[in-house]
């Protein structure tokens, strides 16, 4: 076939397409109608579409292109049942945001919230349906106002959500002229390296979020924030270094909270808070416990109480669903050690990068 044959093939498939969406947007509907109140996002649902679209895909087309397009698809189901509320660490431009877009897609209605802790109340408080929040980086470590907040919230982890992060040096002036630099905490530790070789006079301030940071390097001469592209192009600034980052393997985990967490998948994570009596050996008792009872770790991170000096809680990850027997089994014997345990959420172990 010649070149015009073959793009009307192109426009004929297209519309079967446009009529297959719709059938399935109609399908959708009547889901919607079957739940009831029950909640819009099911992130169980949601893994096992994609797995199904990964089992189904004979090519060309990658994995991940179809991942793209599913989700756009089901940011438009959740429009058709409720228009979905997500709060995010704004303002508009910062990663979170960025990483809450690719989850969600282009039909839900997004909220900047300019702190973290903001974006637990607004979840807790029905204000908003799910909220997006950094939780660890590869390079950095544990997000240590997310861990905190934890510690005192009745939001639940619903999923998590893995995304590359590349940082920029963004400013209106030239490099050697930047006299103060603006950007979270977090990313100044992932670009400490660069920093310190680049700079020897401009100052580091820490900001809230990185959108924050290069909102006020626009309004301030001499002024540079570390950001993202989308960031500079929001806020009208120039990047003048990129990917300063000092790993190039540079990502950070979301994480997904709601009211409630996710049903079991077979493939699922559990998080979990705890204290422990003030005694000697009383962690390695209850890493002992998980050892005996074969819970796999993914993560663990210790963070001083703010209520009684030199006592420490811990932010675990481990494998499985708060349902499965042995996770249920095993924090009932915990409990016997900590002077406080709580289940922070089960949900689908994400084995995929939003790019």
């Amino acid at each position: 076939m010649n070149l015009e044959d073959l793009r009307k093939k192109i426009d004929q498939i297209d519309t079967q397409l446009v009529e297959l969406l719709n059938a399935r947007a109609q399908v959708v509907i009547e889901v919607g109608k079957a739940k009831g109140d029950g909640p819009i996002y099911a992130p169980d649902r949601e893994k096992q579409v994609l797995n199904r679209l990964g089992e189904l895909n004979k090519g060309p087309l990658p994995d991940r292109t179809l991942h793209a397009i599913w989700r756009e698809m089901m940011s438009g189901s959740f429009f058709l049942e409720r228009p979905l509320r997500i709060g995010y660490l704004g303002p508009k431009g910062s990663f979170t945001h960025t990483a809450a877009i690719r989850k969600f897609g282009q039909s839900v209605e997004y909220e900047a919230i300019l702190d973290i802790r903001g974006i637990f109340d607004e979840v807790s408080k029905g204000h908003c349906d799910l909220g997006v929040v950094p939780v660890e980086n590869s390079t950095g470590g544990g997000v240590i106002e997310t861990l905190d907040t934890f510690a005192d919230t009745s939001a639940l982890i619903c999923a998590e959500v893995y995304m590359p992060i590349h940082h920029n040096l963004l400013a209106n002036c030239e490099l050697e002229k930047v006299a103060k630099v603006y950007s979270k905490p977090e990313v100044f530790a992932q670009c400490r390296q660069w920093l310190s070789s680049t700079f020897k006079e401009a100052n580091t301030i820490a900001v809230a979020s990185t959108a924050k940071a290069a909102q006020m390097a626009a309004e301030e001469e001499f002024a540079a924030a570390i950001g993202s592209d989308i960031a500079a192009e929001l806020y009208g600034l120039r990047v003048i270094c990129e990917n300063i980052e000092d790993i190039a393997n540079n990502v950070t985990r979301f994480l997904v909270i709601s009211k409630e967490d996710a049903r079991p998948t077979g493939e699922d994570k559990t998080s979990i808070l705890f204290s422990t009596a003030h005694k000697a050996g009383a962690l390695a008792d209850v890493l002992d416990v998980l050892k005996k009872r074969e819970v796999n770790l993914t993560n663990i991170e210790s963070r001083p109480s703010r209520k009684r000096q030199w006592e420490y809680y811990f932010f675990v990850d481990c494998l499985g669903h708060r349902k499965d027997e042995k996770l249920t089994k095993c924090f009932e014997e915990i409990k016997q050690h900590c002077l406080q345990l709580s289940i922070l959420g089960s949900y689908p172990k994400s084995d995929t990068m939003l790019e």
